[in-house]
Protein backbone atom coordinates (compact mmCIF):
# COMPACT_ATOMS: atom_id res chain seq x y z
CA UNK A 1 0.00 0.00 0.00
CA UNK A 2 2.81 2.92 0.83
CA UNK A 3 4.87 1.51 -1.99
CA UNK A 4 2.23 2.38 -3.99
CA UNK A 5 0.75 5.97 -2.91
CA UNK A 6 4.80 6.73 -3.14
CA UNK A 7 4.23 5.78 -6.64
CA UNK A 8 1.02 7.77 -7.11
CA UNK A 9 3.30 10.37 -5.82
CA UNK A 10 5.89 10.43 -7.97
CA UNK A 11 4.16 10.03 -11.06
CA UNK A 12 2.03 13.14 -10.32
CA UNK A 13 4.88 15.30 -8.99
CA UNK A 14 6.27 14.19 -12.38
CA UNK A 15 3.33 14.91 -14.59
CA UNK A 16 2.88 18.55 -12.93
CA UNK A 17 6.58 19.20 -13.28
CA UNK A 18 6.01 18.67 -17.10
CA UNK A 19 2.58 19.61 -17.86
CA UNK A 20 2.70 22.55 -15.29
CA UNK A 21 -0.69 24.18 -15.30
CA UNK A 22 0.51 27.34 -13.63
CA UNK A 23 2.61 28.66 -16.57
CA UNK A 24 -0.23 26.99 -19.16
CA UNK A 25 -2.75 29.27 -17.90
CA UNK A 26 -1.46 31.89 -18.99
CA UNK A 27 -0.85 30.20 -22.53
CA UNK A 28 -4.70 28.99 -22.44
CA UNK A 29 -5.80 32.62 -22.19
CA UNK A 30 -4.10 33.54 -24.91
CA UNK A 31 -4.82 30.97 -27.47
CA UNK A 32 -8.68 31.55 -26.50
CA UNK A 33 -9.00 35.38 -26.59
CA UNK A 34 -11.82 36.31 -27.56
CA UNK A 35 -14.21 33.82 -27.05
CA UNK A 36 -16.48 33.51 -25.11
CA UNK A 37 -16.98 32.02 -21.34
CA UNK A 38 -18.95 28.74 -22.96
CA UNK A 39 -16.48 28.34 -26.12
CA UNK A 40 -13.60 28.83 -23.13
CA UNK A 41 -14.80 25.65 -21.07
CA UNK A 42 -15.47 23.78 -24.08
CA UNK A 43 -11.88 24.34 -25.05
CA UNK A 44 -10.35 23.61 -21.82
CA UNK A 45 -12.44 20.58 -21.56
CA UNK A 46 -12.20 19.48 -24.91
CA UNK A 47 -8.42 19.88 -24.75
CA UNK A 48 -7.59 17.68 -21.18
CA UNK A 49 -9.88 14.67 -22.29
CA UNK A 50 -7.85 14.55 -25.80
CA UNK A 51 -4.55 15.30 -23.21
CA UNK A 52 -6.15 12.49 -21.03
CA UNK A 53 -6.53 9.77 -23.79
CA UNK A 54 -3.09 10.55 -25.51
CA UNK A 55 -1.62 9.19 -21.93
CA UNK A 56 -4.02 7.10 -21.38
CA UNK A 57 -3.56 5.12 -25.02
CA UNK A 58 0.35 5.44 -25.09
CA UNK A 59 0.52 4.27 -21.28
CA UNK A 60 -1.33 1.30 -22.50
CA UNK A 61 -0.21 0.65 -25.79
CA UNK A 62 2.28 2.73 -26.47
CA UNK A 63 5.44 0.64 -27.24
CA UNK A 64 3.49 -1.21 -29.16
CA UNK A 65 2.35 1.53 -31.03
CA UNK A 66 5.73 3.11 -31.77
CA UNK A 67 7.40 -0.25 -32.37
CA UNK A 68 4.24 -0.90 -35.22
CA UNK A 69 5.05 2.21 -36.98
CA UNK A 70 8.89 1.69 -36.30
CA UNK A 71 8.55 5.20 -34.86
CA UNK A 72 11.28 6.77 -32.00
CA UNK A 73 10.97 9.46 -29.34
CA UNK A 74 13.24 11.38 -30.54
CA UNK A 75 11.18 11.76 -33.77
CA UNK A 76 8.34 12.75 -31.89
CA UNK A 77 10.53 15.02 -29.60
CA UNK A 78 11.74 16.61 -32.39
CA UNK A 79 8.46 16.54 -34.20
CA UNK A 80 6.30 18.12 -30.96
CA UNK A 81 9.72 20.60 -30.35
CA UNK A 82 9.12 22.26 -33.84
CA UNK A 83 5.19 23.00 -33.62
CA UNK A 84 5.60 24.47 -29.80
CA UNK A 85 8.57 26.76 -31.21
CA UNK A 86 6.56 28.38 -34.00
CA UNK A 87 3.17 28.61 -31.82
CA UNK A 88 5.81 30.53 -29.19
CA UNK A 89 7.82 32.72 -31.95
CA UNK A 90 4.15 33.98 -33.44
CA UNK A 91 3.20 34.64 -29.67
CA UNK A 92 6.32 36.44 -28.63
CA UNK A 93 5.77 38.70 -32.16
CA UNK A 94 2.53 39.38 -30.57
CA UNK A 95 0.52 37.49 -33.21
CA UNK A 96 -2.08 34.44 -33.44
CA UNK A 97 -1.43 32.21 -36.34
CA UNK A 98 -3.39 29.87 -37.81
CA UNK A 99 -2.04 26.76 -36.45
CA UNK A 100 -2.72 27.99 -32.10
CA UNK A 101 -6.33 30.04 -33.15
CA UNK A 102 -8.80 29.91 -35.82
CA UNK A 103 -9.66 32.87 -37.79
CA UNK A 104 -12.51 35.25 -37.14
CA UNK A 105 -13.69 33.80 -40.41
CA UNK A 106 -13.39 30.45 -38.95
CA UNK A 107 -15.53 31.39 -35.58
CA UNK A 108 -18.44 32.82 -37.92
CA UNK A 109 -18.36 29.82 -40.29
CA UNK A 110 -18.51 27.28 -37.58
CA UNK A 111 -18.07 27.24 -33.60
CA UNK A 112 -16.23 23.98 -34.50
CA UNK A 113 -13.05 25.78 -35.92
CA UNK A 114 -12.71 28.04 -32.87
CA UNK A 115 -12.86 24.80 -30.52
CA UNK A 116 -9.81 23.09 -33.16
CA UNK A 117 -7.36 24.92 -30.75
CA UNK A 118 -8.22 22.54 -27.97
CA UNK A 119 -6.72 19.51 -30.05
CA UNK A 120 -3.84 21.12 -31.72
CA UNK A 121 -1.81 23.02 -29.75
CA UNK A 122 -3.38 22.47 -26.77
CA UNK A 123 -4.46 18.91 -26.34
CA UNK A 124 -0.86 18.07 -28.27
CA UNK A 125 1.93 18.96 -28.06
CA UNK A 126 1.28 21.47 -25.00
CA UNK A 127 -0.50 18.77 -22.69
CA UNK A 128 0.46 15.79 -23.80
CA UNK A 129 3.82 16.25 -25.37
CA UNK A 130 6.85 14.03 -25.93
CA UNK A 131 7.84 14.43 -22.00
CA UNK A 132 4.40 13.85 -20.57
CA UNK A 133 4.05 10.41 -23.14
CA UNK A 134 7.22 9.27 -21.53
CA UNK A 135 6.75 9.92 -18.65
CA UNK A 136 3.51 8.20 -19.01
CA UNK A 137 5.27 5.22 -20.79
CA UNK A 138 7.80 4.97 -18.32
CA UNK A 139 5.55 5.14 -15.30
CA UNK A 140 3.24 2.50 -16.83
CA UNK A 141 6.31 -0.11 -18.05
CA UNK A 142 7.23 -2.69 -15.81
CA UNK A 143 4.42 -2.65 -13.32
CA UNK A 144 1.90 -4.32 -13.95
CA UNK A 145 -1.71 -3.44 -14.45
CA UNK A 146 -1.84 -1.80 -11.04
CA UNK A 147 1.17 0.71 -11.89
CA UNK A 148 -0.49 1.00 -15.01
CA UNK A 149 -3.86 2.10 -13.64
CA UNK A 150 -2.33 4.59 -10.93
CA UNK A 151 -0.74 6.39 -13.27
CA UNK A 152 -3.46 6.95 -15.59
CA UNK A 153 -5.71 7.86 -12.36
CA UNK A 154 -2.85 9.86 -11.44
CA UNK A 155 -3.13 11.68 -14.99
CA UNK A 156 -6.64 12.02 -14.43
CA UNK A 157 -6.60 14.16 -11.22
CA UNK A 158 -4.13 16.33 -12.79
CA UNK A 159 -6.21 17.35 -15.56
CA UNK A 160 -9.31 18.23 -13.45
CA UNK A 161 -6.93 20.48 -11.43
CA UNK A 162 -5.84 21.59 -14.33
CA UNK A 163 -9.48 22.57 -15.40
CA UNK A 164 -9.94 24.95 -12.45
CA UNK A 165 -6.20 27.05 -13.61
CA UNK A 166 -7.49 27.42 -17.07
CA UNK A 167 -10.91 28.21 -15.93
CA UNK A 168 -10.44 30.69 -12.94
CA UNK A 169 -7.09 32.12 -14.50
CA UNK A 170 -8.91 34.97 -16.41
CA UNK A 171 -9.93 36.46 -12.96
CA UNK A 172 -6.43 36.75 -12.53
CA UNK A 173 -5.60 37.90 -15.32
CA UNK A 174 -8.39 40.59 -14.93
CA UNK A 175 -6.59 42.00 -12.22
CA UNK A 176 -3.52 42.67 -14.06
CA UNK A 177 -5.20 44.00 -17.49
CA UNK A 178 -4.60 43.46 -21.18
CA UNK A 179 -1.42 45.33 -21.18
CA UNK A 180 -0.01 42.86 -18.57
CA UNK A 181 -1.20 39.80 -20.60
CA UNK A 182 0.16 41.10 -23.59
CA UNK A 183 3.82 41.30 -21.74
CA UNK A 184 2.85 37.78 -20.03
CA UNK A 185 1.73 36.03 -23.55
CA UNK A 186 5.17 37.47 -24.77
CA UNK A 187 6.78 36.29 -22.12
CA UNK A 188 4.96 32.45 -22.28
CA UNK A 189 5.97 33.07 -25.74
CA UNK A 190 9.70 32.72 -25.53
CA UNK A 191 9.78 29.99 -22.82
CA UNK A 192 7.56 28.40 -25.50
CA UNK A 193 9.97 28.76 -28.28
CA UNK A 194 12.79 27.22 -25.96
CA UNK A 195 10.72 24.79 -24.87
CA UNK A 196 10.68 23.63 -28.10
CA UNK A 197 13.94 24.39 -28.94
CA UNK A 198 14.94 22.57 -26.42
CA UNK A 199 12.98 19.51 -27.08
CA UNK A 200 14.10 19.52 -30.86
CA UNK A 201 18.00 19.46 -29.27
CA UNK A 202 16.79 16.31 -26.98
CA UNK A 203 15.03 14.85 -29.77
CA UNK A 204 18.70 15.31 -31.74
CA UNK A 205 20.36 13.87 -28.85
CA UNK A 206 18.42 11.33 -28.51
CA UNK A 207 18.82 10.09 -32.40
CA UNK A 208 22.46 10.46 -31.99
CA UNK A 209 22.26 7.82 -29.12
CA UNK A 210 20.69 5.62 -31.26
CA UNK A 211 22.62 5.61 -34.30
CA UNK A 212 24.96 5.33 -32.08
Amino acid sequence: MDSMLTHAVTVFMAFFAIMNPIAGTPVFLSLTRGDDEQTTRSVAIRSLVVAFAIVALFSVTGKVIFDLFGLTLPAFRITGGIIVFFIGLHMLQGNQSSVQHPSEEDKRNSRDAALSVAISPLGMPLLAGPGTIATAMTFSAGGGIVAMAVTISVFAVLCLITYFFFIFGEKLVGYLGASALGVVTRMMGLLLATIGTQMVIEGLRGSFNLAG
